[in-house]
């Protein structure tokens, strides 16, 4: 099944939501980084994440970093998402794993460590990209992105965020959701939203089930009118070009570019999001010398 993601709302007005179904986008991210086990579900869920928060965005030029930055073993882990559900994303460590949890659980906290930041920049062409950074709560990455909305955006969120791994390291279901409370809820309300994700059943399982994202909507706020306004197809996509890899050889200037030429001859360029590589010979670095020599 195709990954997407839809965004809803209920009737009245009183909460809004996104729910994402990122298998493929997921298990894409996993043979690109070669991760391990626990890297894949940590990288899946803040890829999932990133797709949900880009798509708030107004433009399609605009652009939304994620960073986690924790003291486990994992180092940093990036996602890069737009508002048309393409997704990006790079982790310091792939190889970093751990022991599942007494519950069986993949233990994401203990790659991420429960120390550290939690970093969103939302860059829509100003000088100035817009960034909002929070202190890790577990290293979970769910649970840090509730705190990050509640304390630097002021908006009541809950955030499930599920990645599955089968026997042969693929991703076997990965997916997620963000529940947004409105000015004009009730507490009796939001206990019944409480009261239900307490009882759901693991958002991973409804995704290897077979359960679509309009579903899981459903089975999360069944007590609500829900309505889905609108839906996105999702996936893991880089934007890397050899014209936009030029452009970073240009940038290096003339005599950087004249040593690499004197030293080596040739360069190869590898984009780190998905591990393309880029050959220029002899001749491609002359014309770039040029290029600069002629600014």
């Amino acid at each position: 099944m195709k990954d997407y993601m839809i965004r809803g709302m209920d009737r009245e007005g009183r909460l809004r939501v996104f729910v994402a179904r990122t298998t493929q986008m997921v298990d894409e991210a996993r043979k690109i980084h070669n991760t391990s086990a626990t890297a894949t579900a940590a990288m899946g869920r803040l890829l999932t994440a990133s797709a949900m928060m880009g798509a708030t965005m107004k433009n399609d030029t605009d652009l939304l970093t994620l960073k986690v930055s924790g003291d486990g073993p994992v180092g940093t882990i990036t996602a890069v998402a737009n508002n048309r559900g393409e997704v990006k994303g790079l982790i310091d460590n792939p190889a970093a794993d751990a022991p599942s949890t007494d519950s069986g659980k993949l233990d994401v906290g203990a790659i991420v460590g429960k120390k550290g930041v939690f970093v969103s920049i939302t860059d829509i062409g100003m000088r100035d990209p817009y960034i909002g950074q929070t202190s890790l709560v577990t290293g979970e990455i769910g649970d840090d992105i509730a705190n990050f909305y509640s304390e630097s955006e002021q908006i009541p969120t809950a955030v499930g965020l599920g990645v599955l791994v089968d026997r042969d390291l693929s991703c076997k279901a990965a997916g997620g959701f963000i529940i947004q409370l409105l000015p004009f809820i009730t507490d009796e309300e939001i206990g019944m939203i409480e009261s239900s994700l307490e009882k759901a059943r693991p958002l991973s399982t409804l995704i290897d089930e077979g359960y679509t994202p309009e579903e899981i909507m459903e089975e999360l706020l069944s007590e609500f009118n829900m309505e889905t306004t609108d839906r996105i197809d999702v996936s893991y996509t880089c934007d890397c070009s050899a014209d936009k890899v030029e452009k970073v050889l240009i940038s290096l200037g003339e005599k950087e570019i004249g040593d690499i030429i004197e030293e080596d001859g040739e360069s190869e360029v590898v984009c780190h999001f998905c591990n393309t590589k880029y050959h220029f010979h002899k001749d491609d670095l002359e014309k770039i010398l040029l290029t600069i020599k002629n600014k």
